[in-house]
């Protein structure tokens, strides 16, 4: 049998995050071989995933993250069970790699493939979960791209990701509160044409049986239902909510205090 040290133990907790322990049975039981105590700890890993499938991961970290130049952003929810794990530094501090990995990623399944150290991020969470002892998972991934993108995250919970159409002078101090008003208001859309056709023909139809409801003619309906609506795309999309810092003005309006400047686009994403 392999004599096992303590800087051997010590390399391998680095390595992958878990116990002194757990890293010494590991290299006990592989005699030494470095690349297989990985490979046992990754197993582990699979035994308590499999476990615990069926649990919710509503608890975790929201990250949000843009490219040095500002010019693309990306936001993820990592999951896990309980809000004592979440808050933890070594738990936030791999949600916030896996966010870096997430801006050279399209798509969620290409960012679950991504090199992990050697691994896939989706091995990762997995080799994380026999750590942990929890259900982790990537619960939510969004990206954008616009000529500057602004971020900001909301304790640890929400994070949202903000496009402007042009970076001019001002632009981080307005992305990010339009951001923090993304995250504050939870709007649906951007604006009016984002909005789902079938949304849409829900709130009208609600707003005829209201309307209904309170004796009005139904002749008069289509024209006051209407005007429901709009007072729903000004509730719900970005670029038409009031301001929060200043509710005299909507959003689209406080962003031309910059220039000729537009709110192209936005994300949030948030636990639960």
């Amino acid at each position: 049998m392999a004599k096992i040290t303590a800087a051997e133990v010590n390399t391998l907790r680095k390595s992958t995050g878990a116990g002194m322990m757990d890293c010494k049975n590991a290299l006990v039981e592989a005699n030494g071989d470095f690349e297989l105590a990985i490979e046992i700890l990754r197993k582990k890993g699979q035994k308590v995933a499999a476990k615990r499938a069926g649990r919710d991961s509503t608890e975790g970290a929201a990250i949000a993250i843009v490219n040095a130049d500002n010019t693309e952003g990306a936001v993820i929810v990592l999951g896990c069970e309980t809000d004592f794990v979440g808050k933890n530094d070594s738990f936030v501090n791999l949600a916030t790699e896996i966010a870096e990995k997430a801006l050279a990623s399209t798509t969620k399944e290409e960012l679950l493939n991504a090199d992990f150290g050697g691994m896939t991020v989706s091995e990762k969470l997995i080799e994380q979960t026999g750590v942990i002892g929890e259900k982790i998972e990537l619960s939510a991934f969004e990206k954008i791209a616009a000529p500057f993108v602004g971020s900001y995250i909301h304790s640890g919970k929400i994070a949202t990701i903000v496009g402007l159409s042009a970076n001019v002078d001002g632009a981080d101090e307005v992305a990010k509160d339009i951001a923090m008003q993304a995250a504050a208001m939870n709007p649906i859309a951007l604006n009016e044409d984002g909005v789902d056709k079938d949304v849409i023909a829900k709130e009208i139809e609600i707003a005829k049986d209201q309307l209904r409801q309170e004796g009005k003619p139904e002749a008069m309906l289509d024209k006051i239902a209407e005007g429901k609506l709009k007072r729903f795309f000004k509730d719900n999309t970005l670029v038409n909510q009031a301001f929060i810092k200043d509710s005299k003005v909507n959003v689209a309006t406080y962003v031309k205090t910059i220039g000729d400047v537009t709110v192209v686009d936005f994300k949030r994403v948030a636990l639960g």
